[in-house]
Formats: C-alpha cells, sequence, structure tokens
C-alpha cells in the first residue's frame, strides 16, 4: 500500500495564525522556533481539516505526525490519508510478442529459422527472454506471432512451455502464425508489426479474453530482464492510453531505433522512426533528467524506444481497425500519428538492454556474458530465464585451458584452449584447439565415438572442431563440422564477404561459418 505523508520535526512551535495562514514568527515551520498556541488556532483547525479522512471515501489512515508546544499537556495530533492507488491484475494483461520478419540483419543465423529462435548464451533462444519475462511478472496469457522460418521457433515453445512445469493456470501460451482468409485482404500475409497484430485482433473479442484491459506488446529479439508490472502500473498510475519503455542511447547506434522526446511530466511530445543526419541531431535531448551523470548524459544523448509498448486494449482496437486501417507498422506509422492524437507517456528503463538485431551486435552482446562482471546475467534465483530441458549430462573437461568462457552442456573437451568463448551443447573440441573470441552454438544430436572414427578413417569430418584448429573472431553455427589443421582468423580484416559455397559468410569483420557446413582440413579463412 503507498502512502501520502508528512513528516514534522518534533517540538517544533506553531506560530499565531491568520486566516491566510501564519502570522510574524521568529523564522518559519519546520522545527523552528515560532510562538503562538496549538490550541483554537486557525492554521492548526486548517491543517487538522485537510488531512481529515472523510469517512464517505475508503481511504485508510496509518502514520501520523504530532505537534507539541512547550505548555504543559497542548499537542496536537495529524493523521494524514493514506491513499491506495489501483493496483493492476496481471489477469486483465495479454501479452503478444513479434515473431520477427525475414531477419535479414541477422543473416545468415536466419537462414532456417527465425530471428528468435537464434540461439543466445550457450543453451538459450533469444525468444526466452519475453517469455521468461512474462512468467516471472507473472502474465499468463501470451501470444506469439509468427510467419517466416517459424518451424524451429514453434518445435522450441512446444518444447518449452506447454507443461515441463511451467504452470500458466487460467492462461495460456498460444502461436498465433500468419495465415491466408478469405476476402481479398485475408490473401495477404503480415505486412509489418502493426498489420500482424491487426489480422488476431479478434483473439481478443473471444469470451474467454474479454476481461483484457491492457496488453502489452514485445519483440522476441531483445536481451533484458524486465519486471512487466512494473511498467503496467506506471502505465496504469499516469492513466496513459499508449506507454512506452525507453532507454538512452549513444551515437553510434542512435539512428538503428525510434528516438522520443518527451515533456517535463514524461509524455512524449515527439517521435522519429530511425532518423538520419538532421533529423537526427534534432532528436537529441538532455538526459541528465532520466537521472544521467553529465558524463553519462554526454556519452548518451538520445532516447530510444524499447519496441515495448502498452496499450489500453480499446485504444489498440481503435487505432489498428478505424483510425488507421491502413497502417502496417507501429514504429514508423501508428506511434508517431498517436503521439499527436493520444497521451503517450515515456517509461525510463534503467537496467541492461541490448537489441540483438545485427551480426556485430549478436556477436558482441554474448561475448559479454563472458565477462567477470556482466552487465547482464541470465542467472537469478529469483527470476529465472526458462528453456527446452535437454536431458544432457555434465561437460567433460580434460586438461583445457580456459579463461572468461561459458561452457554448455553436454559438452566434450580435450587439452584444448578456450579463452573469451562461448560454447554450445554438445559441442566437440578436439586435441589442441585454441578458440578466442568466439561464439559457437552447439550441435542438434551427438555422434558417438565410433561414428567419429569411421568417418576420420574415411577422410571426412565430423560434427565439431578437430585437431589443431585455431579459430578467433568467429561465429560458428549450429552442426558445423571443422576439420583438422584450420585456421580462422581473417587475417586480411575483410569486413563483408559471401561464400556460401565455401561455408561461409563475413558480416562486420565476424566470419560465420554456416549451419551444417563442412570446412576441410587445413583450409584458411
Amino acid at each position: 500500500m503507498d502512502s501520502c505523508c508528512m513528516a514534522l520535526k518534533v517540538n517544533s512551535h506553531l506560530v499565531n495564525a491568520r486566516k491566510d495562514g501564519f502570522g510574524n514568527g521568529d523564522n518559519a515551520f519546520l522545527g523552528e522556533r515560532i510562538r503562538g498556541s496549538l490550541n483554537n488556532s486557525v492554521w492548526a483547525n486548517q491543517l487538522k481539516n485537510s488531512l481529515r479522512t472523510d469517512e464517505k471515501e475508503k481511504i485508510k489512515t496509518g502514520a501520523f505526525a504530532v505537534l507539541t508546544s512547550n505548555t504543559p499537556r497542548e499537542a496536537v495530533t495529524l493523521q494524514p490519508r493514506r491513499v491506495e492507488r489501483r493496483r493492476i491484475d496481471p489477469k486483465n494483461v495479454a501479452s503478444i510478442i513479434l515473431g520477427g520478419g525475414a531477419g535479414t540483419h541477422l543473416f545468415p543465423l536466419t537462414r532456417r529459422a527465425a530471428a528468435p529462435a537464434v540461439p543466445v548464451g550457450g543453451c538459450y533462444k533469444l525468444i526466452d527472454i519475453p517469455m521468461s519475462n512474462c512468467i516471472n511478472s507473472g502474465i499468463n496469457k501470451i501470444f506469439v506471432l509468427t510467419q517466416f522460418n517459424s518451424a524451429s521457433l514453434n518445435r522450441h515453445l512446444a518444447r518449452t512451455y506447454y507443461g515441463n512445469g511451467v504452470n500458466f493456470g487460467d492462461g495460456c501460451v498460444e502461436v498465433l502464425a500468419a495465415t491466408q482468409t478469405s476476402g481479398e485482404a485475408g490473401k495477404k500475409w503480415f505486412q509489418g508489426t502493426a498489420d500482424a497484430v491487426r489480422q488476431f485482433t479478434w483473439v481478443f473479442e473471444d469470451a474467454k479474453n474479454w476481461n483484457i484491459e491492457y496488453i502489452l506488446i514485445l519483440c522476441g529479439d531483445h536481451l533484458y530482464r524486465m519486471e512487466y508490472m512494473e511498467l503496467l502500473q506506471s502505465h496504469v498510475d499516469s492513466d496513459a492510453d499508449i506507454t512506452i519503455s525507453c532507454v538512452a542511447v549513444d551515437n553510434s547506434r542512435a539512428s538503428d531505433y525510434g528516438l522520443v522526446k518527451m515533456d517535463g511530466r514524461g509524455r512524449i511530445v515527439h517521435f522519429a522512426e530511425k532518423p538520419k543526419d538532421a533529423n537526427l541531431r534534432a532528436m537529441q535531448t538532455d538526459t541528465t533528467l532520466l537521472g544521467l551523470s553529465p558524463q553519462a548524459a554526454m556519452r548518451s544523448p538520445y532516447i530510444a524506444s524499447m519496441g515495448v509498448y502498452v496499450f489500453k486494449t480499446d485504444i489498440l482496437l481503435k487505432l489498428l481497425r478505424w483510425r488507421y486501417p491502413t497502417s502496417n507498422d507501429f514504429g514508423s506509422e501508428i506511434i508517431p500519428a498517436a503521439v499527436m492524437e493520444h497521451d503517450v507517456q515515456a517509461y525510463i528503463f534503467r537496467d541492461y538492454w541490448e537489441d540483438i538485431g545485427t551480426i556485430k551486435s549478436f556477436y558482441e552482446a554474448n561475448l559479454a556474458l563472458t565477462e567477470e562482471f556482466p552487465k547482464f546475467e541470465f542467472y537469478d534465483p529469483k527470476t529465472p530465464f526458462y528453456t527446452s530441458p535437454r536431458y544432457l549430462p555434465p561437460t567433460k573437461i580434460d586438461k583445457c585451458r580456459i579463461i572468461d568462457a561459458i561452457i554448455s552442456h553436454g559438452c566434450f573437451l580435450r587439452e584444448c584452449s578456450v579463452q573469451h568463448s562461448i560454447v554450445g551443447e554438445r559441442s566437440r573440441l578436439d586435441y589442441g584447439v585454441e578458440l578466442q573470441d568466439t561464439v559457437m552454438l552447439g550441435a542438434d544430436y551427438y555422434q558417438t565415438e565410433s561414428e567419429i572414427a569411421s568417418l576420420l578413417a574415411e577422410g571426412k569430418v565430423p560434427i565439431g572442431i578437430g585437431r589443431n584448429t585455431k579459430i578467433r573472431n568467429c561465429i560458428i553455427d549450429k552442426n558445423a563440422k571443422i576439420g583438422k589443421d584450420v585456421v580462422i582468423a581473417n587475417k586480411d580484416g575483410v569486413h563483408e564477404a559471401d561464400r556460401p559455397d565455401e561455408g561461409f559468410y563475413i558480416r562486420s569483420g565476424i566470419t560465420i561459418i554456416l549451419e551444417k557446413a563442412t570446412i576441410e582440413d587445413g583450409t584458411v579463412i
């Protein structure tokens, strides 16, 4: 229960009162010596009356203050009103997780998988982030909109969140896949984030969903830990039509986001989607008002939308169906227009957040997890992140040198060196392997020792990394087969390259070994 109360120092002496307030006293009000009596004081009576609880109001009283004077037995007890906030009920909230588009900026990791199905942190998938945040926030009505390369995403959701000890009570986890329906409009696939939600607005008119007052819209490819109920409570407290969760960002990637400007009360007065040049500079703001130090504010002079939105249900339906029925995207169309017509509030998020929207951000966010004191950790006993139970054995490590690394379950490491790297599930690193600044996504299945020996005898390459191979500054996709005496280092510093026939791409100087690719013995990249 939140309260509104008043703090007064003990033995403050009340001034002679007039109708409009204080008379002339020695000094002022709190804690200083002033003349007069508490008994029959106009000011004291006014103060008591202003703090008196109206019996007709359902407001409870709690804390109190006592004014005393030098006169014996003279005191006034003040009981301020204790006002109840309207507490939001998670049962009245539904979350919609956007399953992502074609994922071109994460290509080639999204060749056969939707962006939310891309592995992260060794054993998780990106979709586990918003799913777990919802579960930890008590939100049990979750809808996932999917369209591109959704098979692996659907499979992961089914294995992880349908049963397996995750209790949704009267809630649900439903995959709403893009589909064609009758009519001319029904022949189109999702045209954007807003259009995807629009095509399934009928879901929130079902009898079982009539009590949904708020809709929380989330992205499926961001890395952060958030208590969504705090965001929703802020939305209710401000009585906003829409609330957007925002963070301060620096110059390097500001143009990749929707940027906002807000007034002193937190209301967003301007929203610009991925502005460039002069339009970008015009969105700079004083982020010290968000609590940043002057130095941090200089580094991060922009306020960016996280792509996390709270809508009143009726407002969302009105915007999508009647006000802007042809607008297809939230960031570039719906939100900028709504800012001009509705009360759109900013909720400032002050913890770690990363948009895994590019190969570079994916690579850097993963390797940041290996630091001694990372900015983000998957481990938290109170708010764990859930993922598919795979029932793998512990990793076996034999005479290895491991520094600042994450080694997932079910791996076999033999006399190798792993530094500042992530090794995914079921990975095999043979004798003499050196792995540095590398994200290895692991394998979907094991090959037995006899199968590996048979493949090597035939001159073939088994899944994993062969003897004496040196790899650095690399992402190795699932089920890759890398032979012995291979060097992957991009020594020439190539920034971009497409070599799918040879089993790799280079993006932002990072070498990406394709899923199921075979890199033959002795290859140098």
